[in-house]
């Protein structure tokens, strides 16, 4: 299905102080990722995205940077406006801007913003889309629209260059920010859905996954069985997360060939995986460079 080259980011949920920020980028871009990404989340140990990737762009020199994604009701859009075009300007043109419409109700609350339901917020994202390339116009970086539902996938569908899949849902009935796994189906189904809401862009969309869990093993049975472990209710059945793109595990070479058949079926050739798996993940990287 897609023919585009596999690219590789890496999201860093931590920044720390400036030696270790500037060594985890350098360590990045050492073992040949393509994107430096920073989630924006408040809590202890959470950073600012674009000033970090200022930074992270500046110690680097090869990897593109993107804050992945902006909680963008966090935001003024005129203001937004202006610190994407700093950041980009200051990155050489290296900045991917990624964009949401925010999911952890907990994080409005601690902010003492207003929690809207998903439709508003949605609307809000298009209307700061629209503002910023009224703003920005040519100078507008790529732009990453990242969600599940259907209103952010139209959205994205509509005016993204990359589109970001996160594999997981609101869980039915519990607070906001309770999320799941989505099925191989129904995430086959979302890919679908914006293919044919793109009609005629389609083709030249690029397809980001956020990967939840990496593990290079011989016996990835186990290694799934041990993720598994520690979530509360019934248990997920372990056949079906070996088939769940969010999750990888299999020795470097399996692992390799697993993206190759899920790149040909969902489009996926855009992957990012979580701090933990930096190292990890490494020897997939190096087996797909170029592919």
């Amino acid at each position: 299905m897609s023919t585009r080259r596999f690219r590789f980011g890496i999201s860093f949920r931590s920044v720390g102080g400036r030696d270790e920020w500037v060594a985890k980028c350098r360590r990045a871009e050492e073992l040949g990722y393509d994107v430096i990404a920073v989630p924006d989340h408040l809590g202890e140990g959470r950073a600012a995205p674009l000033p970090a990737l200022a930074v992270a762009a500046a110690v680097t020199e090869r990897p593109r940077v993107v804050p992945f994604v902006l909680d963008v009701p966090f935001y003024n859009p005129a203001l937004l406006a202006r610190e994407v075009s700093t950041v980009a300007g200051v990155t050489g043109g290296r900045l991917d801007l990624g964009l949401g419409a925010g999911h952890m109700k907990s994080e409005f609350d601690d902010a003492g913003l207003p929690w809207r339901p998903a439709r508003e917020r949605v609307a809000f994202l298009a209307e700061t889309v629209a503002e910023l390339r009224s703003r920005l116009g040519t100078g507008l970086p790529p732009l990453l629209i990242a969600g599940n539902g259907d209103l952010v996938l139209d959205l994205a569908a509509r005016e993204a260059d990359i589109v970001g899949f996160g594999g997981l849902r609101q869980v039915e009935g519990e607070p906001p920010g309770t999320l799941t796994l989505i099925s191989p189906e129904e995430l086959h189904e979302r890919t679908t859905f914006v293919r044919d809401r793109a009609g005629t862009r389609a083709d030249g969309l690029e397809f980001n996954l956020l990967v939840q869990y990496v593990a290079t093993s011989d016996d990835p049975k186990a290694e799934i069985e041990a993720w598994a472990a520690p979530i509360q209710g019934p248990k997920p059945d372990i056949g079906r997360l070996l088939e769940a793109p969010q999750l990888l595990a299999g020795t470097p070479d399996e692992i390799a060939a697993t993206l190759h058949e899920r790149r040909e079926h969902y489009g996926f050739s855009y992957l990012t995986v979580f701090e933990p798996a930096l190292e990890t993940f490494a020897p997939v990287l190096r087996a797909l460079a170029g592919e």
